[in-house]
């Protein structure tokens, strides 16, 4: 699903990704910890064809992805990748349906059949509840499982989740991991995600440090 070859990342002085080599296969769940700064979201932005390494090569669906027009970057993200950021990024002037239809409007999806999957997945999570609410209503736990509802509406193959749980309490971040566990079982979905909690059980199969830009499986 995804590969990193050789890849590195600087910001003027600082080197932030170091050779970082990388293989994703279909269905799996990766989790990469590091400290805040340690790289981990420039990471996520590579994976996710958001920024371009300084050096290095990067396969997608095993295509090499260096060097691909903004168009078709713009393609891959919108039916490809799902989003999940650290503070949610949910339109606050649209329901909870509509921010979960956002990304089915922008494939050209009609709004008929946007809203029937929009509310196909907030019933199949159990949140349909919540269907005409906005987000300032929400807590930051429902919050956090609609930005990952949303992130799953074009059937995404791969869900990049940037540090989910670091503005949500205990009890929220074992209910969105339970959430993403079961995303990733049943629907076979690609996930990775990032955590500066270096020493939390997670319900990933491999698990990888970050540290001194260079990534290391524990």
């Amino acid at each position: 699903m995804i590969e990193l070859l050789a890849v590195w990342k600087g910001y003027g002085a600082t080197q932030v990704l170091r050779d970082v080599n990388l293989l994703v296969k279909e269905g799996e769940f990766i989790s990469i910890r590091g400290k805040s700064g340690a790289g981990k979201t420039t990471l996520l932005k590579i994976m996710g064809l958001l920024e371009e390494p300084d050096k290095g090569e990067i396969k997608l669906f095993g295509r090499t992805a260096n060097g691909l027009s903004d168009d078709e970057k713009s393609e891959l993200r919108l039916h490809k990748i799902g989003f999940v950021f650290q503070f949610f990024n949910l339109i606050p002037s649209l329901t909870v349906l509509e921010n979960i239809e956002l990304p089915l409007a922008l494939a050209g999806i009609n709004k008929h059949e946007r809203r029937r999957r929009a509310r196909e997945l907030l019933e199949y999570f159990g949140l349909a509840g919540l269907a005409e609410r906005f987000p300032e209503t929400l807590s930051g736990g429902e919050r956090q499982r609609i930005a990952i509802i949303r992130a799953l509406a074009n059937s995404p193959k791969i869900i990049l989740a940037d540090e989910p749980t670091s503005s949500i309490d205990d009890e929220n971040s074992q209910l969105l991991m339970e959430l993403l566990n079961e995303i990733n079982r049943e629907r076979k979905v690609t996930i990775i995600l990032t955590t500066t909690d270096l020493y939390e059980r997670l319900p990933t199969n491999r698990d990888f440090m970050l540290k001194e830009g260079r990534l290391i499986e524990r």
